[in-house]
């Protein structure tokens, strides 16, 4: 499905955590925010910079630590308004997204909606 940006969004990781499936991770706090993202954890892993990781990508096999049930990145993609992209998976509040240039990554839903609609996340 296809998405216009209807505001800007500018990554603040420039080096995501990004790790494969059967990686151990250190699950830390849990997201706290106004903007609905629901599920995220900051973890660590060995050799990659801490950052946020969705719920439904790993498992918690003890308190404070976890195994990865498949690969991910949580590589943003900066997005201006106007740019049309291709959606794909959504999780916590984002989606997936790729646009001509062979860029891809994760947006934020209040970002997005239909192409040809408007409001934010409109999915």
């Amino acid at each position: 499905m296809q998405y216009d940006v209807i505001r800007p969004h500018r990554s603040e990781y420039p080096e995501p955590i990004t790790f494969s499936k059967g990686t151990a991770l250190t699950v830390g706090e849990r997201y706290e925010g106004e903007e609905g993202w629901q599920d995220w954890y900051f973890c660590s892993t060995a050799g990659q910079k801490d950052g946020w990781v969705p719920a439904q990508v790993f498992q918690l096999t003890a308190p404070g630590a976890g195994i990865a049930m498949e690969d991910y990145t949580a590589r943003e993609l900066d997005v201006e308004v106007g740019e049309r992209l291709e959606g794909g998976r959504e999780l916590g509040g984002w989606r997936w997204c790729s646009r001509g240039d062979g860029e891809s990554g994760w947006v934020p839903l209040a970002c997005l909606c239909e192409a040809g609609l408007s409001g934010p996340g409109r999915a």
